[in-house]
């Protein structure tokens, strides 16, 4: 039988394709997974299979309440905690509870591509603020604020998608004062808060859910593996309340209640904070591996910024450069990346380019940038 890992979008063998966003085969915990199933199913009773409590499994998110405790540094109530299904249903359940169709939401220029399509479904207008080194231009967000009211900012402030950027704290506290201020919401995509590899990001928007201003989103796809297909929204008890009124909500009832339980045993055994320690140490080096590549190879051709955690490095070439062109030639020299346009809210940003370090080893991450080079 073949062993061969199988994914939507997976590269031909022998592709390495930097485009790919997903944790490596050897990073996903086959073992601690394994090992929380036989302790929940020692003592499971049947009627933890069935639907489960409209906002999570009350055992649950009392666990994920301590474990964001300690990640976070600061105090978390399980009754700020609503599980989901991963971010991009949680997106999904977010633009349906706070939004409308005709509704204006803002995203970073650039920002996290498949978010677009999301609020497209839900017919949302979407206008792109700028970021730079210190993440979101505060002084931009006032402008469009002058003339556009969102329903929410969708942010992604630590260790950003595509740029790799954080949010400094500073601008943090100014962003909650606008919102509060211009009566938003701030979606907070902090899947990478907890994946720092050298100095800690600035806290969580999910530490300030008290301002009512704030969603914040989490996931176990980027610390676990994947195919839990599990996550949470942190926010104020009386937002949670909106999410748990939503239809398909009362419907179905807790959002995959049975992989919850399988986490929980993860998070109290010590095994999930385990593992993300390993998962720092593995990515640190694979992002210095990158880094050095980038300097032998693409060092006066493109500008970039060394990511402190997170999946990914942005570069940035000449206008000149049309990366859109120079993905579909990556395939002939059987490599790949993620081109700029597709970052943009506004169809820009051709001479830029995204890489991830998480997918493949130091070994292919040397090799993947040697084959790319002489496309440039």
């Amino acid at each position: 039988m073949s062993k061969t890992v199988t994914f939507d979008g997976a590269p031909p063998p022998g592709t390495i394709n930097f485009g790919i966003g997903q944790p490596s085969a050897d990073l996903l915990p086959v073992d601690i997974v394994r090992a929380a199933s036989d302790s929940f199913f020692a003592n499971a009773e049947p009627l933890e299979l069935n639907y489960g409590v409209t906002a999570g499994d009350a055992r649950f998110l009392d666990s994920l309440a301590e474990f964001l405790s300690a990640g976070y540094g600061v105090p978390t109530s399980p009754g700020e905690l609503f599980v989901t299904g991963g971010n991009s249903q949680a997106l999904d359940l977010v633009s349906t509870v706070y939004a409308k169709p005709g509704d204006t939401v803002f995203v970073e220029e650039p920002s996290y591509f498949l978010a677009f399509q999301i609020f497209r479904d839900h017919g949302l207008n979407i206008v792109g603020i700028p970021v730079d080194d210190e993440g979101l231009c505060v002084d931009a967000l006032r402008r469009e604020l002058a003339s556009h009211k969102p329903a929410f900012l969708y942010t992604i402030p630590s260790y950003h998608n595509p740029g790799g950027q954080s949010t400094s704290d500073e601008r943090r506290k100014q962003i909650v004062e606008l919102a509060t201020l211009h009566d938003f919401l701030i979606v907070a995509d902090e899947v990478y808060q907890l994946l720092y590899y050298f100095d800690p990001p600035p806290p969580a928007y999910g530490t300030v859910t008290a301002s009512e201003r704030v969603v914040s989103l989490g996931s176990f796809s980027k610390i676990l593996a994947p195919a839990m297909r599990l996550g949470w929204i942190q926010t104020s008890e009386n937002l949670r309340k909106k999410l748990a009124a939503n239809g398909f909500i009362n419907s179905g009832g807790s959002i995959n209640h049975f992989s919850s339980h399988i986490v929980r045993q993860a998070i109290d055994s010590g095994a999930l904070a385990s593992h993300i320690e390993k998962l720092k140490g593995v990515y640190r080096d694979r992002v210095e591996t990158m880094d050095k590549a980038l300097n032998e190879h693409f060092s006066g051709i493109a500008t970039w910024q060394r990511p402190e955690g997170g999946y990914f490095f942005w570069l940035e070439f000449d206008e000149s450069v049309d990366t859109t062109a120079l993905r579909d030639r990556a395939r002939d020299v059987e490599a790949g990346f993620q081109s700029g346009t597709v970052f943009s809210s506004k169809g820009e940003l051709r001479n830029c380019l995204r890489l991830s370090f998480a997918h493949y080893s130091n070994d292919d991450i040397r090799e993947g940038i040697r084959r790319l080079r002489p496309l440039f």
